[in-house]
């Protein structure tokens, strides 16, 4: 096993590619906003893990060997999954419950990609979001903020936002999660209390929309079970691309 340092990094990026599947590990490879680890010698590697720093304990594996991503696996800590190709996914699960006497679960994670024009849902409490709302959105709760850049102003100046804002307030918010040059990841949020109100909906076709203004195809992804997720996809127009495997031991390793 060999760690990789930030050049090799790029390296790996390049090798898994820029797809649907592959956006958000290659998008933190290129940022140097992940561990990563490898079998082989690059380019020719035989599998690869990626801890993405943002999602530390879901790490993604590539290649589809599943015992070089267990050999990657079980020399590392932290994890309590590993996403990898469904092909793969019986035959690592099989190797994990033999080694660590665990039972195993699987939960499929779906991809889809924007290959037409955005379907809009106009809003008046939502909007892109600008430089001005960085302090507004770092008073709002955690689980609006977003994540995937270093701090909230850069997810606004180098990623895409947008909120919906009520009495002053961020209450739901959609964002470029990772990007890289084909495409574009996005992800939502909204505070419990109020949803079922079309603001999800209406702040990602913002960003999807400007994703594909600047020439690139908006992905989205989610749990396979997850309908609310998969409903808006439909709604924006998104078709489901391919689709990737959880591998989830019953104890977090």
């Amino acid at each position: 096993m060999t760690k990789l340092i930030p050049q090799e990094c790029l390296v790996l990026s390049d090798v898994i590619g820029d797809t649907p599947t592959t956006v958000i590990s290659a998008s933190r490879l290129k940022q140097g906003a992940c561990s990563a680890y490898v079998v082989g010698t690059l380019p020719d590697v035989t599998a690869a893990l990626v801890f993405d720093a943002y999602c530390p304990d879901e790490p993604s594996g590539f290649g589809t060997d599943a015992e070089a991503l267990w050999q990657l696996l079980k020399a590392t800590d932290g994890w309590s999954c590993i996403n990898v190709d469904t092909s793969c996914a019986t035959s690592l699960g099989a190797l994990i419950e033999a080694d660590r006497d665990t039972t195993i679960r699987y939960y499929g994670d779906v991809y889809h990609a924007l290959l037409k024009p955005v379907h809009c849902y106009p809003n008046k409490v939502v909007r892109l979001l600008t430089p001005e709302d960085g302090t507004r959105l770092a008073k709002a709760p955690a689980e609006v903020q977003g994540n995937g850049y270093k701090t909230h102003t850069k997810m606004i100046t180098d990623g895409i936002a947008a909120g919906a804002i009520v009495d002053n307030n961020i209450v739901a918010i959609a964002h470029t999660y990772a990007e890289n040059n084909l495409h574009a990841d996005i992800g939502v949020s909204t505070i419990e209390t109020w949803r079922e109100k079309g603001f999800a909906t209406a702040a990602a076709a913002l960003v999807a929309q400007e994703i594909q203004a600047r020439g690139k195809v908006p992905v989205w992804s989610c749990g396979e079970d997850n309908i609310a997720s998969l409903r808006v996809a439909q709604k924006l127009g998104f078709t489901e691309v391919g689709r990737r495997t959880y591998v989830i031991p019953t104890s977090p390793e």
